[in-house]
């Protein structure tokens, strides 16, 4: 039997949910399709030529086919708070890139193209009453869960499990912030995820009452270094099944912690413009929204589309990146910009 106790818009108590409306729920979130950009799917079957010869023309999106629409949920314009739960085997320097990242998005200071001009485009984003997404993003506390806790086989809803763990636990428990919290699981490259590597990268979600006893915005990124570098590592590292293409040189040293970057700002930027999938997407289907970084999948420079990643940068020993942190360098995909209906990113040459 499924009780579920649902949160109002601003993540307060709402009354109990029927029987009925929980198990939509429970079946929209189970059979959820993910939205797959271009990244090298062993599954499409592509042809490699086609990858390394097709034309380079300008891409970035396409005005007439995408129609992003706001379906009047809520979105983040509070200052936003991102808590991680390191789950698995970490070393420091790993921890060192993916935190940086996330103190990059507010730093005021960066080197131009610069991460927080990157989420220039997702402050762009408003709700009902025409206020816009924070241009705050801070680290929150963190979790370590090294032994493993839920074991090294995740299902999406075992996931939810390993949030209440952290948020539930009897030292040092993750703080409850519905309103402005998200809460990010990241899981090291020894630990198999439902759908990692045949399907996603990363997704991103709300924890149901029934598992973790609050309403919480949630992503799941895995490191894909061990797994599967080829496809969420891309283009850092490529599939065989593509002759002739080569990897790019990542700018941290770290191909699967790089290679995560991006898809964490991917999540962090569709959270928070879509926290409860109720807010801006395109398409008629909730269950399968196409998001603001959905739109822009692969693409990372002026004139990316399909393999293409885009004009980008390299610094002086030969990495690539196209946008910079505090003292970092990053490789970001872009996002969708709703007011000019195209993907944009700070490191655009037009």
């Amino acid at each position: 039997m499924c009780h579920c106790r649902g949160f109002s818009a601003r993540g307060y108590p709402s009354p109990p949910s029927t029987l009925l409306l929980c198990l939509a729920v429970l079946t929209l979130f189970v059979s959820v399709s993910p939205v797959i950009g271009w990244r090298p799917w062993p599954h499409n079957k592509i042809n490699g030529s086609d990858l390394l010869f097709g034309p380079s023309e300008k891409f970035e999106g396409s005005s007439e086919f995408v129609h992003l629409r706001y379906h009047m949920g809520p979105v983040l314009t509070a200052n936003i708070t991102v808590h991680t739960i390191w789950y698995g085997n970490w070393n420091k320097s790993q921890k060192k890139i993916i935190r940086e990242f996330i103190n990059s998005i507010s730093a005021v200071n960066s080197k131009r193209p610069s991460v927080a001009g990157w989420w220039r485009t997702v402050q762009l984003y408003t709700d009902q009453t025409g206020a816009n997404i924070s241009r705050t993003v801070r680290l929150g506390e963190e979790k370590n869960d090294r032994f493993y806790s839920h074991g090294k086989s995740l299902t999406r809803l075992s996931i939810q499990s390993v949030i209440k763990s952290a948020v539930t636990a009897k030292t040092k428990p993750l703080p409850i912030n519905p309103k402005s919290g998200l809460y990010l699981l990241l899981t090291s490259d020894d630990v198999l995820v439902q759908d990692f590597c045949g399907q996603v990268c990363g997704f991103h979600y709300f924890t149901f009452p029934s598992i973790v006893g609050y309403t919480l915005p949630y992503a799941w990124v895995g490191n894909s270094a061990k797994l599967c570098p080829g496809v969420c590592a891309y283009p850092f590292a490529v599939p065989e099944y593509i002759p002739g293409l080569k990897p790019l040189k990542s700018p941290n040293g770290d191909v699967g912690v790089d290679g995560m970057v991006s898809v964490i700002g991917h999540e962090i930027a569709e959270l928070a413009t879509n926290p409860l999938v109720n807010a801006w997407y395109a398409g008629q289907d909730p269950t399968a929204p196409v998001e603001i970084a959905d739109l822009c999948e692969g693409i990372y420079g002026t004139g990316g589309g399909g393999s293409y990643t885009g004009q980008l940068l390299d610094d002086r020993g030969g990495a690539t990146y196209n946008m910079n942190g505090i003292r970092r360098k990053f490789l970001v995909q872009w996002v969708w910009n709703h007011l000019v209906n195209y993907c944009r990113g700070p490191n655009a040459l037009d």
